[in-house]
């Protein structure tokens, strides 16, 4: 059973996943009995009677076959489908449905009945990359086996069939019907009460996409995860159920996450406005199929929401957002957009709406804590943030960027950058250990260095450009002075 790669912090919490297939896989006697029937009714009904092969079903198919010609029932029992799944393909041929049927009597000769099941139940794909009824269950439910409704085990039944085209995200009215068919079958079978049916029938269906849901946002920790167990394990990795436990401190990295985020907005906002994304002209998009086609291109990063301004006055701003909200920016929601001109000055504060935007134009927007909207933009700018166990060299928080999505450039570890003034506690720490002290004086003034690769003097000064004659190194330190270090 192919398990994906998991990546956790220090505390447990689900940081990434990688892998081509989900998979939770599930010991037999940890599965429902609901979840056992549904499967049961719809797939193999006499499966606990049968020896791996169900004769009758086989004479069904042939007869079928005989009748029309085609190929439409294949009498596969569960062994036979745990056969073709572990050890062949699936492909339509006699042959392979005959080494299937004597796959089948060695299975049932080496194994229980319930391990066939166990096999069977972790290993077929349910749809989006599903593997297992583990995974499904999250994947369509955001629930764990144990946790599903009577209707929702019957559609986790219903899904073996066709799970790519017959599914409740890709085609849920078919799949509703798939659904409402096991359940009669399993009340046929007597596996449910007519009152648990009737409850159950009527029950709508709300199963929507869960990935795997990180319970704390650490793209780039999970990246560097990723490649590292790529080196050390090869494309086992994806495979074989590892978990990573890494030391992150969530509490920590969260922490993080909102320090860069908000310090790169607040940074770019002080540098004005550079104005909207992109334009288009409205005059012929005026249903919201058609907004919704024109912010396609551009997705939502780090929060900011993509939004269409589909309407302006002197004091408002009607914008219509990706996500499909419709949204009033007032001038209190946009007082920090002055134009930027440079990354030195900025233009008058705007005095109206129309200042600043107008309809047509593609802006973003923030949800804030209060529960109002607020224009933002997405910074040039870009920033780092690593944060340290200085006992142990544990990293607990790190912050490789603005956002993951927008750029996998992980700042932290790959950006070779001049250590500058960092570089200067090092030779103040060897000083020390050579006998100088925090008082000792040493003279601020030029000093000039001939170089011949550079094939020029160098003259080193400090950022003020001014001189200080003798500095206590204390004060050298905490102002940082070139000359002296």
């Amino acid at each position: 059973l192919q398990v994906p790669l998991r990546v956790y912090t220090d505390e447990g919490d689900l940081i990434a996943e990688f892998g081509e297939q989900h998979r939770t896989p599930i010991l037999y006697e940890d599965l429902p009995p609901m979840v056992i029937n549904a499967i049961l009714a719809t797939e193999d009904d006499r499966f606990f009677e049968h020896p791996g092969v169900d004769y009758q079903g086989l004479m069904r198919a042939a007869l079928e076959l005989i009748r029309t010609g085609e190929k439409r029932q294949g009498g596969s029992t569960i062994t036979m489908q745990v056969a073709r799944n572990f050890f062949l393909s699936s492909e339509k041929t006699y042959l392979r449905k005959l080494t299937e049927i004597l796959l089948s009597f060695k299975i049932e000769g080496s194994l229980s009945k319930d391990e066939i099941l166990e096999l069977y139940l972790n290993k077929i794909l349910l749809g989006h990359r599903a593997y297992g009824v583990g995974a499904a269950a999250y994947v369509y439910y955001g629930k764990s086996v144990s946790e599903l409704s009577l209707a929702q085990c019957a559609m986790l039944a219903a899904l073996p069939k066709a799970p790519s085209r017959i599914n409740p995200i890709t085609s849920p009215e078919r799949a509703l019907e798939r659904r409402n068919y096991v359940l009669n079958r399993m009340l046929e079978l007597g596996f449910i009460e007519r009152a648990e049916f009737d409850i159950a029938i009527a029950e709508p269906d709300r199963a929507y996409y869960h990935g795997a849901i990180a319970e704390i946002s650490a793209p780039y920790v999970a990246e560097m995860v990723r490649v590292a167990a790529l080196e050390k394990l090869g494309t086992a990795a994806y495979e074989g159920g590892y978990e990573v436990v890494t030391t992150i401190d969530s509490r920590l990295q969260a922490a993080a996450n909102r320090a860069v985020s908000n310090g790169l907005e607040e940074y770019d906002h002080r540098h004005g406005f550079r104005g909207p994304e992109a334009h288009i002209d409205l005059a012929d998009k005026q249903t919201t199929a058609d907004w919704l086609e024109a912010l396609t291109p551009f997705r939502p990063i780090s929060g900011l929401e993509p939004g269409l301004v589909i309407e302006t006055a002197d004091e408002l701003a009607v914008v219509y957002l990706r996500n499909g909200q419709t949204v009033a920016l007032m001038p209190e929601h946009m007082d920090w957009a002055a134009p930027f001109i440079d990354r030195d000055r900025t233009g008058k504060p705007p005095e109206s709406v129309a200042d600043i935007m107008a309809v047509g134009d593609i802006v973003r927007a923030r949800l804030h804590d209060d529960g109002s909207w607020r224009l933002g933009q997405l910074p040039e700018v870009e920033a780092a943030l690593v944060s340290l166990d200085p006992w142990t060299g544990d990293v607990k928080a790190l912050v490789g960027g603005y956002d993951f999505a927008r750029s996998k450039y992980n700042r932290v570890t790959q950006g070779r950058r001049q250590p500058g003034s960092s570089f200067k506690p090092f030779i103040y720490s060897a000083a020390l250990e050579h006998g100088f002290t925090v008082a000792s004086l040493v003279n601020d003034a030029p000093i000039v260095f001939e170089d011949s690769e550079l094939e020029r003097t160098w003259k080193p000064q400090n950022f003020s450009e001014r001189f200080y004659g003798p500095t206590r190194l204390r004060e050298a330190m905490v102002n940082s002075r070139n000359l002296v270090s």
